[in-house]
């Protein structure tokens, strides 16, 4: 109902956020010398990414395929 498109809108923005933190650690100079030697992010850089996803697509799924949305 009604409480399942508010806790999309909230799992969408949380997810918008951590990847917009994600973004920003990532032009962070330790992490692109990081990124320059290993070819990987940092721990904490990958772990905002990967939750930003799965916040974002977890948001848009029941947002689109939640309870409310067929009623």
């Amino acid at each position: 109902m009604m409480n399942n498109r508010i806790l999309a809108i909230v799992l969408i923005i949380v997810g918008l956020i951590l990847l917009f933190f994600a973004y920003q650690s990532s032009q962070s100079l330790g992490d692109q010398v990081t990124e320059a030697v290993t070819g990987r992010f940092t721990d904490s850089t990958t772990w905002f990414l990967i939750l930003g996803a799965a916040s974002t697509v977890a948001g848009v799924g029941l947002l689109l395929f939640g309870k409310s949305a067929r009623h």
